[in-house]
């Protein structure tokens, strides 16, 4: 019989506490949708996201059709790891349909799904993100 062993969890550091208030600030911005004071956690003038260098007003204006469509657009942190500067996210996203989305009018359907987003951090700021958001699930939610 193979004996379990729990898996080993590094502890948390001070800067991993700093981490982990800077990124709870954030969410606090995206979820109020200010998206102003989003772009502070940006690197400027771009940051990459997806591999991709975007401008930090790329960045933010991606977030207004899906705001628009989804004005109580919420993400609600379920797991959130800290390796170094790399802070990676597991949530669950949520919103009513009651603006136009994608093309599709206003349902006033609930809709969820999950997100994973990968972030890394170069001197506090957001240089780099992964983001992968299952919007095929919204979709079919409203449709």
């Amino acid at each position: 019989m193979a004996s379990q062993q729990a898996p080993s969890v590094l502890p948390e550091t001070a800067a991993d506490d700093e981490r982990r208030l800077l990124y709870q600030s954030y969410i606090d911005h995206c979820n109020a949708h200010n998206f102003e004071a989003m772009e502070k956690f940006y690197t400027t003038p771009t940051l990459n996201i997806n591999d991709e260098p975007w401008p930090t007003t790329k960045v933010t204006a991606q977030f207004k059709p899906l705001v628009e469509g989804f004005p109580d657009w919420k993400w609600e942190i379920r797991h959130f790891a800290i390796d170094g500067d790399y802070l990676s996210l597991h949530f669950r996203v949520s919103g009513t349909h009651l603006g136009n989305f994608q093309g599709i009018a206003p349902t006033g359907r609930k809709v969820a799904t999950t997100q994973f987003t990968l972030y890394h951090l170069v001197d506090g700021k957001y240089a780099d993100v992964w983001d992968m958001t299952d919007m095929e699930a919204v979709m079919k939610q409203i449709q």
